[in-house]
């Protein structure tokens, strides 16, 4: 990873949290189904997929996590339509499902998380079993047709099969590019293992094999959803506090701490209100994420953040820190419109509004834009001595070099003396 190109660190980023953990378990069942290694028994693959369906559906329900709970069902569902309608009406099952596997998938990829109650898991819930119903259905009144088992044998899909899961995948593609999620790169991994289990649906043991991969994606990517929300800020999805000290603790000599703080933030969130507050929260977020010189930003508490450079001396990041500052400081935030909260209210309000329509369209259009806010930030910058540094007291000096900064008149960057046997000595340069 080269920190010296944001754009880079964005896309080897986003590259990774879309195939980690779900591309990586996928290519390698892919690769030992077609080694020849897969050794294992069809009941013990099947005790997998159980454990799989059986364990994700528990964490579902534990995290609240209604999308991946109602996504294993459909799995379920499926498999089940598979084993006991597919003996006699393969290709009919595997039709059907092709159609409604990859709908529900990107209908579940659309939702919004509501957590489990019965207002979101019940229209769902009425949705599935209608489908089920239709399917059951159709194969009691078609013809049976049995299919010889072969253990490397596939299933000729029909062409609709192949495009609706390839407008899936994109749709599943296109919502994780916008979310960023682990839930939505899990479904679009998992309708991927989905599509091979049918294509080999003839073959019990590899069906049932990439069925368990499917399932376990979703499993895993509800402990992948939790690591993230532990270890990273949902608001500005910078690092949080806890993965900074982990950071910390596995420091080496040298590196620097520059601790920033957002100046004047609390008069943002009592002139404008909090959402504008969190806006300007989102704005700083998403440059401190494009620090360069080797430095990774974390956001340690309210509109204070620390940035950590291992391996650097103040005199190798104070440029970076100032670049930084100047970023910020260029950076244009508008407003889309007044403060709500000062309209007029009452009987003035009422008046007007008995106006005609035209005059206020007038009004709406020949209103101004508001001028956009001036955010700038105030940093200081503490480097380890070579001997004996105290992650806590260099954190200090930073803090110190920070109040330096306020105080000579914010929108700069102070640095402080290295850190040697517990005692800091100031020398703050602008």
């Amino acid at each position: 990873m080269c920190p010296e190109n944001p754009l880079r660190v964005w896309s080897q980023a986003t590259l990774k949290s879309l195939l980690v953990p779900g591309g990586a378990l996928l290519l390698a069942v892919v690769l030992l189904v077609f080694s020849g290694w897969l050794t294992l028994a069809l009941p013990a693959i099947s005790f997998l997929y159980y454990c799989a369906l059986i364990g994700g559906i528990l964490l579902a329900w534990r995290f609240h996590s209604s999308r991946i709970f109602l996504a294993l069902v459909v799995l379920f569902l499926a498999g089940q339509a598979l084993g006991f309608l597919g003996e006699k009406h393969l290709a009919l099952v595997a039709e059907a499902v092709s159609l409604l596997v990859p709908l529900n998938f990107v209908l579940i990829g659309l939702m919004h998380e509501r957590g489990f109650s019965a207002e979101s898991i019940t229209p769902a819930a009425v949705f599935l079993f209608v489908q089920c119903v239709v399917v059951i259905t159709l194969c009691s009144g078609a013809p049976a047709v049995t299919r010889p088992h072969h253990p490397a044998a596939t299933l000729s899909l029909p062409g609709f099969a192949s495009f609706m899961f390839a407008a899936a995948g994109i749709l599943l593609l296109g919502r994780f590019l916008l979310t960023r999620k682990p839930t939505d790169s899990a479904l679009l991994w998992s309708l991927a293992a989905f599509s091979l289990s049918l294509v080999f649906s003839p073959s019990a043991r590899i069906s049932t094999l990439y069925a368990a991969t499917a399932a376990c994606t979703l499993a895993v990517s509800i402990i992948e959803n939790s690591y993230l929300l532990a270890y990273h800020d949902e608001l500005t999805t910078l690092p949080s506090r806890r993965a900074f000290n982990e950071a910390m603790m596995r420091l080496q000599e040298p590196y620097s701490i520059a601790v920033v703080d957002i100046d004047h933030f609390k008069k943002f969130n009592d002139t404008y209100g909090h959402d504008i507050g969190d806006q300007v929260l989102r704005l700083v977020a998403s440059n401190l994420g494009r620090v360069t010189g080797g430095g990774q930003a974390y956001r340690c508490g309210g509109e204070e953040f620390n940035i950590l450079f291992p391996g650097k001396t103040t005199s190798e990041v104070v440029e970076h820190l100032e670049n930084l500052r100047k970023m910020i400081e260029s950076s244009e935030f508008r407003m889309r419109g007044g403060d709500r909260r000062q309209a007029a209210r009452g009987p003035e309000r009422r008046a007007r509004s008995r106006g005609r329509k035209g005059d206020a369209i007038r009004q709406l259009v020949q209103q101004k834009p508001l001028p956009p806010l001036s955010v700038t930030v105030s940093i200081g910058v503490a480097t380890s001595a070579k001997r004996d540094s105290d992650p806590e007291a260099l954190l200090k000096a930073a803090d110190k070099a920070l109040y330096r900064a306020k105080e000579n008149g914010r929108n700069r960057v102070e640095t402080a003396s290295p850190v040697r046997r517990g005692r800091v000595k100031a020398a703050g340069i602008a």
